[in-house]
């Protein structure tokens, strides 16, 4: 059963990743200003203006397509504690585009985005403690994480949960709190969690 959870979850995983990248370029307060009057606010330092640099320069969006040059103004973010520069960078790690492909790097700036509360981020690292992509496999550790993402409304997170309790994964094995996170994802539309509530039933 084991092998079945790190399957989904690395399923999971790079769906999620994937999802990422298409995503990354979320709408800012400097979303609609032209890319002159952003690489202004960016270049004087405005962490905001850097991150939408390099969501554009990610998504050619306004630019031309350059991962090195999206790289660089993440880390101008980053560095001023922008999480969802952190994570851009992460997702930037483990694909390895602009980058060397570094799945300990990607981790260590995924984990910079969890302790900000960056959901997605949070949910990243509970599936690598699982997976143990990149860190070593920690069952307990992979909860918490999960628990913090659910906190925040991470839908994704109810199957896993319900994988973890009905294996005993982290958790004393517990059938009934199993189909209590099964029935929490079924609500939300996976339908893996129907199934899997049905099988304990």
């Amino acid at each position: 059963m084991i092998k079945k959870i790190l399957s989904v979850v690395l399923v999971l995983f790079f769906t999620t990743i994937i999802s990422s990248c298409q995503t990354v370029n979320t709408k800012t307060t400097t979303a609609n200003q032209t890319l002159s009057q952003v690489l202004k606010l960016a270049q004087s330092g405005n962490r905001e203006a850097q991150f939408e640099l390099g969501s554009m320069f990610t998504t050619g969006q306004g630019v031309k397509q350059n991962h090195q040059e999206a790289r660089n103004w993440y880390l101008k973010a980053a560095n001023q504690g922008h999480a969802k520069a952190q994570y851009a960078l992460g997702v930037m790690y483990d694909n390895g585009k602009g980058v060397k492909q570094d799945y300990q790097d990607a981790y260590l700036y995924y984990l910079k985005a969890a302790e900000q509360g960056h959901a997605q981020a949070q949910f990243t690292i509970g599936l690598r403690y699982v997976s143990g992509k990149g860190v070593k496999q920690d069952y307990k550790e992979a909860l918490s994480w999960l628990l913090k993402a659910d906190d925040q409304g991470m839908l994704q997170v109810r199957y896993i949960l319900g994988l973890m309790y009905s294996e005993g994964h982290g958790v004393r094995q517990n059938k009934i709190i199993a189909k209590e996170w099964f029935t929490k994802a079924c609500d939300a539309g996976d339908q893996r969690g129907c199934y899997s509530y049905r099988v304990l039933n």
